[in-house]
């Protein structure tokens, strides 16, 4: 599934997912929205991770809360595309979980007036 995150401003957010072995299949976990899910490589977790977090973001926009989430947990907005050496993110992280940044994108709603 693609998704895109909509809302009533154009911009960008950063999120951290993490993802560690666990047997013959990859858990994989958004930090900032506690979203979740597994796949069987680290790029099907990914993917599934990617779709469930755009999914959490729209509700939130759906219902009106997404800024209030957004303030709650320490989400920056970002007017632009942060830059490689603009992104931190911190650990503690142990050995076995693979960390990475994630710009998402967010859409401008088109008001059709």
């Amino acid at each position: 599934m693609n998704y895109k995150l909509v809302m009533k401003k154009k911009g960008y957010i950063v999120v951290t997912f993490k993802f560690r072995r666990d047997g013959k299949k990859w858990t994989a976990f958004c930090e900032e929205l506690g979203t979740a899910t597994f796949g069987r490589s680290i790029q099907e977790a990914q993917r599934k991770l990617e779709d469930l977090v755009l999914l959490h973001l729209n509700t939130l926009e759906d219902v009106g809360e997404i800024n209030n989430f957004f303030k709650e947990f320490n989400i920056a907005f970002h007017s632009h595309a942060p830059k490689k050496n603009e992104i931190k993110i911190s650990g503690p992280f142990d050995t076995n979980t693979y960390v990475r940044p994630y710009v998402y994108p967010i859409h401008k709603e088109e008001l059709n007036i």
